[in-house]
């Protein structure tokens, strides 16, 4: 061996409790544990040099890296189980003179999961004890996660039941917008479709011009609007994405829920029958006490 190098190849023992190490790991979790092509063949090479007490020779410090998506599975939530990314480097070489009496320890890392800030991974890593073999970190990992998780969910719901109250507390607004067309069917339907997972209410009179009213919180509103334009309208071009909206104003619901009205008021005009019949809309918002907003939306 080149007096340049600074390591040594473990003795056979060690690289046997080694391979028993990630043998282990990987019979605890099977679907888990992930080895690349070069880390499975350097397992084969130092298997079967034990099976056949030959000298292995090896460039470089031979170290078998395993990716571990570990589970991370809160009590009586199982279909929530969030992973937890963890590098594993299992070492099989050693530095100095003399041999070590036990295995170096397998290096342990783990990646930040989306659910944990930054510096509570960073912590999470220091906190685990130096005692612990390799079970018992992955073990006070998981437990140390999982805290860090079910603390994660409950916060979540907390700002979400804040944001529930805000919006039920918040006064009902109606919004009128304005197309100067609008007609494919499917973008029509959407509109109609979407507005109940935001408790909002009113209705739609498609054509040239076309016509939304919505009713419910004002971010329900914003958010509702901001979802078509991104999500319903996403292969639309940009300049013809034409919208606006023309009044807001604060009152009761008018109605029961999200409808389309094109075929039901007025009668369509046009070559394409795409013509709306403004006074029979008018005429049907005033039925319904909100007649004002016409004016306001259409003038």
């Amino acid at each position: 061996m080149s007096a340049a190098n600074s390591w040594h190849l473990l003795p056979p023992e060690l690289i046997e409790l080694q391979i028993g190490q990630v043998d282990l790991l990987m019979a605890m979790y099977p679907e888990e544990v992930v080895l690349d092509q070069a880390s499975q063949n350097l397992l084969s090479t130092l298997r079967s040099g034990l099976v056949d007490n030959r000298d292995m020779m090896f460039t470089a410090a031979p170290i078998i890296p395993m990716l571990l998506h570990l589970p991370i599975v809160p009590e009586h939530d199982s279909p929530s189980q969030e992973t937890l990314l963890v590098d594993l480097t299992v070492p099989f070489a050693y530095e100095g003179d003399e041999p070590p009496q036990e295995p170096p320890l397998t290096k342990l890392r783990t990646r930040q999961p989306v659910w944990m800030s930054r510096a509570a991974t960073v912590q999470l890593m220091a906190s685990i004890p130096e005692a612990e073999d390799l079970l018992g970190s992955i073990e006070y990992v998981k437990e140390t996660a999982l805290q860090h998780l079910e603390q994660a969910r409950k916060t979540s719901a907390t700002q979400n039941t804040l944001v529930s109250v805000a919006n039920s507390t918040a006064p009902l607004i109606r919004a009128w917008f304005y197309f100067p067309s609008i007609s494919t069917r499917s973008k029509r339907d959407d509109f109609i479709k979407y507005a109940p997972s935001y408790n909002l209410t009113g209705f739609l009179y498609a054509g040239k011009p076309g016509v939304l009213c919505v009713e419910g919180g004002s971010q329900n509103v914003d958010d509702y609007m901001k979802f078509i334009k991104t999500e319903s309208w996403g292969d639309i071009p940009a300049h013809h994405k034409k919208v606006s909206e023309r009044y807001r104003e604060t009152g009761e619901r008018v109605f029961a829920d999200m409808q389309e009205i094109t075929d039901h008021v007025g009668e369509r005009r046009g070559q394409r029958a795409n013509r709306g019949d403004m006074k029979a809309l008018e005429e049907w918002l005033i039925e319904r006490g909100i007649g004002d907003a016409f004016t306001r939306v259409l003038m």
